[in-house]
């Protein structure tokens, strides 16, 4: 009678045939065998063994690049899967040090690093000692290469850091890139760059002067459906472009956190959400404003906005002629998006600025009727980009795309629509008018993107 023999005896059996011998893959040879013979497995052709891991040989030694390619599962005419990842073996990526460990460093930072190709976490800066201690054992970070801010300057003597990531408020973008660069890194800082026109440019001369690079951490520029937006527009898909409209505002938690503090924060909703729907439109159009006017208000009485501002309307005129309208906030519900209107047709982002789950839609009639096309969102997670650019600038020795000179020009015009609310009128601009991508570098690869 037909015995039908269980996948545990079958191993059973493996194992006590093999028990002798001390080769893996003799028992893996030996456990295959005895699962055929039991029919419970099936023969696979060499490729899909192999593409199964199903072991049996010895690991070759690896002398050219590390790009792995597997036979595509789908017909022609399905939809296609994106190449495999391939990331940069550990000891090829840029090390990172972490600098600020709030709620961005927390929530999107140090997570991001799971999806990094070229970028990993391997130091780290903090005021708060015992949640350095517990952030470093998440994240596999040595003691020996958790600092304060009193010995962030030792970070010279660490060969693993080649990148630190100012993660700070804004007042201190300054402070801690010069003492970076002077520790011999190339510096990630957050957006905004720094509190002052003379801060911007203090920070690109010390990281000049260093030899080392900068680059802003603007986010969106990297991001695929802003980065698909700005293709669109530059191209003139749907025709010139005419108007734009952003919008970026929040209502602030009532805490009296640290962007309520002028000293800290440099201003309000203008230089931390504004600076989204400035910088952007900057992006799309790859222009430099002519001009800006604005207004500000503030609600008596919150005491959220005794040293800083609430809304800013501002308004960008550009050589073009496209007229850029921008609204921000930090007491009004959340609401993170534009449009950009063309001859012909519409591109609009909604939501457009936030971590995730952005959406873009495309509005134009090719046939005489109205159509709405909603293009995928191939949901990357915007800090791996952005920290996989810088590091490819690093190794392949780059400008990067947003260096510090983008946030320098950012920083000017924030002032001057200060200048512009507090006169009540016009205020005329001149750094980089006429020239295209003026103060940008290397494009982002399409493998960041």
């Amino acid at each position: 009678m037909f015995h039908e023999i269980s996948t545990a005896e079958t191993l059973d059996r493996v194992a006590v045939d093999t028990a002798t011998s001390a080769s893996r893959r003799q028992f893996i040879n030996h456990a295959g065998r005895g699962l055929l013979a039991a029919g419970l497995a099936t023969a696979l052709p060499l490729a899909a063994a192999e593409a199964a891991d199903l072991g049996g040989f010895d690991t070759p030694p690896i002398t050219g690049p590390l790009d792995i390619k597997l036979p595509p599962l789908e017909a022609p005419t399905d939809p296609q899967a994106g190449p495999l990842p391939n990331p940069d073996a550990p000891d090829r990526r840029v090390g990172y040090a972490l600098v600020g460990l709030g709620h961005l460093t927390l929530a999107e930072i140090l997570p991001a690093f799971g999806q990094c190709k070229h970028a990993k976490p391997v130091a780290l800066v903090s005021g708060d000692a015992e949640k350095m201690a517990k952030v470093a054992k998440q994240y596999g970070i040595k003691a020996s290469s958790c600092y304060s801010y009193q010995t962030y300057d030792k970070l010279k003597d660490n060969p693993e850091v080649e990148v630190i990531y100012i993660v700070l408020p804004n007042s201190q973008h300054h402070e801690f890139t010069l003492r970076g660069a002077q520790a011999g890194k190339h510096i990630l800082c957050e957006k905004p760059m720094a509190n002052t026109v003379k801060e911007c440019e203090e920070m690109i001369a010390a990281c000049n002067k260093a030899g080392k690079k900068l680059m802003i951490a603007y986010r969106i520029q990297y991001e695929p459906l802003n980065r698909a937006a700005m293709k669109l527009v530059r191209a003139k898909t749907y025709g010139a472009p005419k108007l734009i409209q952003m919008m970026n505002c929040q209502n602030q938690a009532h805490d009296q956190q640290w962007r309520h503090k002028k000293a800290l924060a440099g201003g309000g909703s203008l230089p931390d959400v504004g600076l989204y729907c400035l910088n952007t439109t900057r992006f799309l159009l790859g222009e430099e404003p002519t001009e800006v006017s604005a207004q500000i208000y503030s609600t008596p009485g919150d005491d959220r906005f005794r040293e800083i501002e609430e809304n800013v309307s501002f308004t960008l005129r550009f050589p073009s002629g496209v007229i850029s309208q921008c609204m921000t906030g930090y007491g009004s519900f959340n609401a993170k998006s534009y449009a950009v209107h063309s001859e012909t047709g519409t591109i609009k982002m909604d939501p457009a600025f936030p971590y995730k789950g952005l959406k873009q839609e495309l509005v134009h009639a090719p046939n005489g009727k109205q159509v709405t096309e909603i293009p995928s969102n191939p949901a990357k997670q915007h800090f791996a980009l952005e920290m996989d650019h810088m590091a490819e600038c690093v190794r392949g020795n780059k400008t990067p795309y947003t260096p510090g000179e983008e946030g320098l020009q950012d920083q000017r015009i924030m002032e001057a629509i200060y200048q512009s609310a507090k006169e009540n009128r016009p205020v005329k601009l001149t750094a980089g008018v006429g020239k295209i991508d003026a103060f940008r570098g290397t494009p982002p690869t399409e493998e960041e993107a």
